[in-house]
């Protein structure tokens, strides 16, 4: 039995350089990161550092990787409910040649909003093993309590 064969037109045909099409979606990516970057607003040259939030029963704990930070270049700032921190990891003296680069040096900024309302005034952050830890306890009336049945 003969299958049928499908014919296309001449404009139908499938591209045969892969790289035009991956240039194409290459364009695309970097005008959506670009309008991105718009809505977004950042700090010029800063970079992001990762970073963990818990919550638990009475606080939200921010945790961030800031190894090769010195805690006298670390800024915390509370705003409401809104911890901002920043600073600079600044680069190191070398002797040798330098090679590979994967770490970011330079200005940081990382902010976060809280979802639920804070005790601006007990709000803690220590350094330990190059993680920043910030503590924010939650306001007296957001504070979950176990009530027991009698």
């Amino acid at each position: 039995m003969a299958l049928p064969v499908r014919r296309q037109s001449s404009g139908d045909l499938p591209s045969t350089e892969p790289w035009s099409e991956l240039q194409r979606l290459t364009s695309q990516l970097q005008s959506l990161i670009g309008r991105w970057d718009d809505l977004v607003p950042s700090v010029a040259g800063a970079f992001t550092p990762l970073a963990d939030i818990e919550e638990t029963d009475d606080a939200y704990l921010i945790e961030l990787d800031l190894a090769g930070v010195k805690k006298d270049h670390v800024e915390v700032e509370v705003a409401g409910r809104r911890i901002t921190v920043s600073g600079e990891r600044t680069e190191r003296q070398r002797v040798g040649i330098l090679r590979r680069r994967t770490r970011s040096v330079g200005r940081f900024h990382y902010e976060v909003t809280l979802p639920g309302e804070v005790d601006e005034e007990a709000v803690e952050a220590g350094m330990d093993a190059g993680v920043l830890t910030v503590r924010v306890p939650k306001a007296a009336r957001d504070r979950r309590r176990r009530i027991p049945v009698s």
